[in-house]
């Protein structure tokens, strides 16, 4: 589906699941995703509506979430000239499968003859059975968190989409197919039973959950996938799932056109992908793809929806998937992808490089910034050049050999380090080179990407709702162009502001419940809260603390822009219960700030 383009900015890639009943542009879409991974009403879109059709099982709609483009939802490929080969089709597929020379998947290779040579043999296409029969289709049912009324939740829906079985009785699928999720039920090729499926992990940043079940009925008969290595450039690749347009399984091929550090829009984060031309619909999230070995090489899980591009769809690869299974196996959960808590600035201008001390055989990057809450504060400073990590030179555009007439930022070695082990970080400072071991760990945002599946927190007195910021309340309050429509000062702080400690949040007013004792405050909407009589406000918890402990005469609370809120104390401590009562608000707070 494609929609119109804004500012002259490029469309984002989207993540898609098949989701009905979805009550808010606000939801999570697998392959045409509202966002890190929220599912979304209907399949929307101006042009390329596909049709509706009966055959679509439970979840009918695409999901959209975390404020980036939906998928176009075409279940036609677009048609390219491709290397001969017979094509046996999945009765159940709508789309046309490109005839490329793959094994282990629907696609039978003829060596590049014409379409003359006899069809297959049997036991050619037999050799198949076992990679298809370990894709299952998921059931989920969401139910999302309501940011707008922090006390309840919105109106469960469901969605659908694709996975797998992987070795130790386990099923991968994307993070976003499972996100906020109530129930999850799997359902095996040419079976008519839905198990209950439990939910092991969710790996946030790199949109990838294990799933499994306790019924040994589900695993009889059915050999897990077996992962290849990563691939290259025009190799041949085939996403199995079950995408809209009908029930049973589908297969798109298609080569592997482009491998970099992609931003995944679930996650909002940078990791290594892979850009393929086989087509990606809604549903497809969480499907493998195969090699023509007939081993899964990936996951696919979002696509590329600009009026300027068909069929392009990315895949996350066996590399992240490996770091993700051993995160967990190691420490029982997901632990996250460390980062270099730094901004840096490219050092390709020689005058630059010269007034910061750099011999010419000398290559790296400048430090702009260093989070305060990031171990690399410790040892790091501004305007240091990194020149290596872990040994690997770092050149002046920030990118890193990768493969034989590749490069790649080097962001993708920080990715590959697990959060607590150490890198031996080599900088340029005045001229003198040193030589640092850092512990890497997780980000901490000002306003995080996600708040992994807890209930916001919420605070009120006397009708004044208090609130923390994060991407998922932006993009509830302000639909997926938030990062058009939200308050400047909250984008700019969104984009630039970093935490000073680990505690901080982004506090704000996000309504005013209109009562007699707050007459004239309600036109206040989502304005940030710096200060209460006098003191500043580091968090929601020690606000609500501060305000409950209060006797002081009056409440005042400086906010954003210059506006001050004051109330009488006693009379606002003594309006909350009529007016939690009025809008049946079951407590003035929330659980997580009552501990």
């Amino acid at each position: 589906m494609e929609q119109k383009k804004k500012r002259g900015r490029p469309k984002k890639a989207d993540t898609m699941d098949l989701q009905n009943a979805a009550p808010s542009p606000s939801s999570v879409s697998p392959m045409d995703e509202g966002e890190p991974g929220e599912a979304g009403a209907s399949i929307q879109g101006r042009q390329g509506r596909p049709r509706k059709s009966p055959a679509v099982g439970e979840g009918s709609a695409a999901a959209a979430g975390g404020g980036h483009k939906q998928g176009r939802g075409r279940g036609r490929p677009k048609k390219a000239p491709r290397r001969g080969g017979a094509v046996l089709k999945n009765p159940g597929d709508t789309a046309k499968a490109p005839s490329s020379p793959l094994r282990g998947s629907l696609v039978v290779s003829n060596n590049g003859s014409d379409c003359s040579e006899p069809p297959p043999k049997w036991e050619q296409v037999v050799r198949v059975v076992p990679s298809m029969d370990a894709v299952v289709k998921v059931f989920c049912v969401h139910t999302e968190p309501n940011f707008s009324l922090p006390w309840q939740r919105k109106r469960q829906y469901s969605s659908s989409s694709s996975g797998f079985i992987i070795g130790g009785r386990r099923v991968l699928t994307n993070a976003h197919s499972v996100e906020h999720y109530t129930q999850v039920k799997l359902k095996k090729r040419g079976s008519d039973t839905k198990y209950l499926a439990t939910v092991l992990a969710i790996g946030t940043e790199c949109d990838i959950a294990l799933l499994t079940v306790s019924d040994d009925e589900f695993w009889d008969g059915v050999l897990p996938v077996e992962f290849g290595p990563l691939p290259a450039l025009q190799d041949a690749v085939t996403v199995v799932g079950y995408p809209i347009g009908g029930d049973t399984i589908s297969v798109t091929s298609g080569v592997v056109s482009r491998m970099e550090i992609l931003s995944y829009v679930h996650g909002s984060t940078e990791l290594l992908g892979l850009q393929i031309d086989a087509a990606i619909n809604s549903g497809n999230s969480g499907g493998p793809a195969f090699n023509d070995k007939g081993k899964c090489v990936g996951i696919a899980f979002q696509s590329l929806k600009h009026e300027d591009a068909e069929n392009i769809g990315y895949v996350i690869p066996t590399p992240v998937i490996s770091h993700f299974i051993h995160d967990f196996e190691k420490s029982g959960e997901y632990t996250g992808f460390p980062i270099l808590g730094i901004e840096w600035q490219k050092m390709e201008n020689p005058d630059l490089r010269k007034a910061m001390g750099m011999r010419p055989d000398q290559k790296g990057v400048r430090i702009r910034r260093i989070e305060p809450t990031a171990p690399e504060s410790q040892f790091l400073k501004p305007s240091d050049i990194i020149l290596s990590f872990d040994g690997i030179d770092i050149a002046n555009d920030g990118t890193i050999p990768f493969r034989h007439g590749e490069r790649i930022g080097f962001s993708y070695l920080v990715s590959q380090k697990y959060t607590g082990e150490n890198a031996v970080v080599k900088v340029l400072r005045k001229s003198k080179v040193h030589e640092f071991s850092i512990k890497l760990s997780t980000n901490r945002k000002l306003i995080p990407a996600h708040i992994k599946g807890r209930p916001p927190s919420y605070y009120i007195i006397a009708g004044f709702v208090f609130s923390t910021v994060s991407v998922p309340y932006l993009r509830s309050e302000y639909g997926k162009e938030y990062e058009y429509d939200a308050p400047v000062k909250l984008l700019d702080k969104l984009l630039h502001s970093m935490a000073q400690s680990e505690d901080e949040q982004l506090v704000v007013v996000s309504q005013v419940l209109v009562a007699d004792i707050n007459i004239g405050y309600e036109d206040i909407v989502n304005t940030q809260v710096l200060s209460f009589n006098g003191k500043p406000v580091k968090n929601l918890k020690c606000l609500a603390a501060m305000v409950e402990s209060c006797d002081d005469e009056f409440l005042q609370f400086d906010l954003e822009y210059q506006q001050i809120v004051v109330l009488q104390t006693k009379t606002a401590k003594a309006a909350t219960p009529d007016i939690l009562t009025m809008h049946c608000i079951p407590s003035a707070m929330s659980d997580d700030l009552k501990t």
